[in-house]
């Protein structure tokens, strides 16, 4: 697809983003396109794996309206002593946002780079686990920070991350938001986000953290079945469910401050508060090694820079990597 073709698609997506129906004609009138190139974009629409609906006499529908992220809407939501902090970009279609950027922190790119994308297509969560998006259903953005310290100093950066989307979510009274070790969010129904970090840098230090963060605002019918787990969105919890950009503020927000602490301190100051929205806490687990065994026992917590303590039938334990279970 080329960018001429790529341009013509998000311009009609966004001006049949109410839902409606909209008539071939009406919309090849509206961008003075050809009724064949308005067939083609949706053709291209439909690649992409935007949900379309075509019906004879009354034209175009998108299966659910959306509302298109805009960065200049963003920043108006962003309390001005934060503003400054970052650079917003928004790329309407890409890969991967944490891709993307991660090239951009190698040529230098500021601390407090944001780069959020409308539609992902090869959306990454860890383990090379795919992340799967829909138009509009969900806020995909990567935040570039840089620190002075070395890699190692960073244990525990994933657990600071879960705390900050927590805080934000609560200023929107999301209930029954919980963190699952190391860097997932999940409600009750499901997983509701994740978060994936990549770094970059010298082990002795400076490095710069490229932070991708996903969150389901809705789950439609079509997209929940292409994912493997159970799953969640944000209107399912939310009592007053945010706008996407004022989400990504409030989100951004929350991160600077979580990250100046950690900058300052590490983990350890945010220990108990992730321990609070742990929802295996004082539970029993089961946790899939990277070796391939398993070890079961009572989920006591995180340790000082992050590690999951587990208390087994061996005694207590602590471990820097795995996957709970389900």
């Amino acid at each position: 697809m080329n960018l001429e073709s790529g341009q013509r698609i998000w311009q009609l997506l966004e001006l049949m983003a109410d839902g409606e129906f909209h008539s071939g004609e009406k919309l090849a009138q509206g961008l003075q396109l050809s009724r064949a190139t308005v067939f083609n974009a949706m053709a291209g629409a439909e690649k992409l794996g935007v949900g379309l609906q075509r019906i004879r006499g009354r034209g175009y529908r998108l299966n659910q309206s959306w509302q298109p992220l805009d960065m200049a809407i963003t920043r108006q939501f962003l309390q001005e002593s934060f503003a400054a902090r970052f650079q917003l970009e928004l790329l309407r279609q890409a890969t991967s946002s944490n891709a993307v950027l991660l090239q951009r922190a190698a040529q230098g790119a500021p601390c407090g780079s944001v780069l959020a994308v409308e539609l992902q297509t090869a959306g990454r969560g860890r383990m090379a686990r795919t992340w799967h998006s829909g138009l509009g259903n969900a806020l995909t953005f990567s935040l570039l920070w840089r620190f002075d310290c070395a890699l190692n100093a960073l244990s525990g950066l994933s657990l600071a991350i879960g705390v900050a989307i927590i805080r934000a979510l609560q200023k929107f009274s999301a209930q029954g938001v919980a963190l699952k070790w190391p860097n997932d969010v999940l409600t009750a129904h499901g997983k509701l986000g994740g978060v994936l970090i990549e770094a970059q840098g010298d082990m002795l230090g400076p490095c710069a953290v490229v932070i991708g963060i996903g969150l389901n605002c809705t789950l439609p019918m079509h997209l929940e079945q292409r994912i493997d787990q159970p799953a969640s969105a944000l209107v399912q919890v939310c009592t007053a469910m945010p706008g996407r950009n004022q989400l990504l503020a409030v989100l951004l927000q929350e991160l600077a401050q979580v990250l100046d602490e950690f900058s300052e301190h590490g983990f350890v100051n945010l220990r108990a508060e992730w321990e609070r929205h742990h929802m295996r806490q004082d539970a029993m687990i089961s946790l899939h090694l990277p070796d391939g065994s398993m070890i079961s026992g009572i989920a006591k917590g995180v340790g000082d820079t992050g590690e999951l303590r587990v208390a087994t039938a061996q005694g207590l334990r602590s471990f820097n990597s795995g996957e709970v279970g389900a």
